[in-house]
């Protein structure tokens, strides 16, 4: 048995440092109640760029680039010693943190920026960074396209994990990628909300026969800065929920068993047992003896994706 943690919070809006310090503090809070596994939401640190659903689509070219850079520069640089302090955390209070995060690239041109949610294990250190395969509608002109070097499916003390963002789930193949590695925990931080949502948790729940967590954005208007630029127009009731949260734990099977969390902030908490898969997969198992591989076969390329090679010379 293992102890689910999902942490439904604002982030300290387009602010890392603060984020991070608002992160480790969750985990703390989180370990006193027991937890081996603590699940922030997608792009928690430093926020999800929310203002792309109320921007035009390439308009607004000057309020966009305003934002673009202080998201730019807020972003984690995974090479750097941003998240040192989320590895101490993990590692002191011998737990797992799945946490979604603006990755800057860090690699070639080192101004994309990438949609990334990474698994850090109870001793301190990566586990695994997944970056999501499709940026949904406006997010592609924020977002770079991940590519399936991440697309793992880890152990941990509490559990084989996987992960996928947002509308990723929606994606039958990258599930199909998943259930493949026998995943247990399947873990959804995601923006998205509402019955319909919740829904389709339940449907790969019953699809894949594994315990679905959906970690939802919470954000009031009041959580966005004051300093935000155009924030009269684009927030300007403090009071509006302009994302409700509705995190949840689904069991094997598609039964609510936690949630959903809806304009709340707080801790969900939840026993999850992942014995409870390979039972449940007894009568249906979409990667093993349902699978029909004489019919049906999945290719899965895993390698990192790169614009340029550079290839060792010899000296002349």
């Amino acid at each position: 048995m293992s102890q689910l943690a999902i942490v439904q919070t604002a982030p300290i809006f387009l602010d890392k440092t603060k984020t991070i310090e608002l992160a480790v503090s969750k985990i703390e809070e989180a370990a006193e109640r027991g937890a081996d596994l603590v699940v922030f939401s997608e792009a928690f640190i430093p926020g999800y760029p929310a203002w792309v659903w109320r921007l035009r689509p390439g308009g607004d070219w000057n309020l966009s680039e305003q934002l673009h850079e202080r998201l730019l520069n807020n972003a984690i640089n995974m090479k750097s010693d941003d998240l040192a302090p989320l590895y101490q955390a993990a590692k002191k209070h011998q737990l797992t943190v799945v946490c979604g995060i603006e990755e800057r690239d860090s690699e070639l041109s080192r101004s994309t920026l990438f949609n990334s949610v990474i698994v850090i294990g109870p001793e301190g250190t990566l586990l695994n960074k997944h970056r999501k395969l499709m940026p949904t509608n406006p997010e592609r002109m924020v977002w770079g396209f991940g590519d399936g070097s991440g697309l793992k499916v880890v152990d941990t003390p509490a559990g084989r994990i996987g992960t996928l963002l947002c509308w990723e789930n929606y994606m039958p193949l990258a599930r199909y990628a998943l259930y493949s590695q026998g995943v247990e925990l399947y873990i959804a931080p995601t923006y998205d909300s509402g019955e319909g949502w919740i829904g389709s948790l339940q449907h790969i729940a019953r699809e894949g026969c594994c315990w679905v967590v959906g970690c939802g954005n919470l954000m009031k208007g009041s959580d966005i800065p004051d300093d935000f630029p155009e924030k009269d127009k684009l927030y300007p009731d403090a009071e509006e929920w302009v994302n409700p949260g509705d995190s949840v734990v689904i069991a094997p099977g598609g039964e609510i068993i936690a949630g959903p969390l809806r304009k709340e902030e707080g801790i969900l908490y939840c026993e999850i047992d992942p014995a409870k898969v390979g039972i449940a997969r007894r009568a249906l198992d979409v990667a093993g003896h349902y699978s029909r591989p004489d019919i049906f076969q999945l290719h899965i390329n895993t390698k990192p994706q790169s614009s340029v090679l550079f290839e060792n010379q010899k000296p002349g």
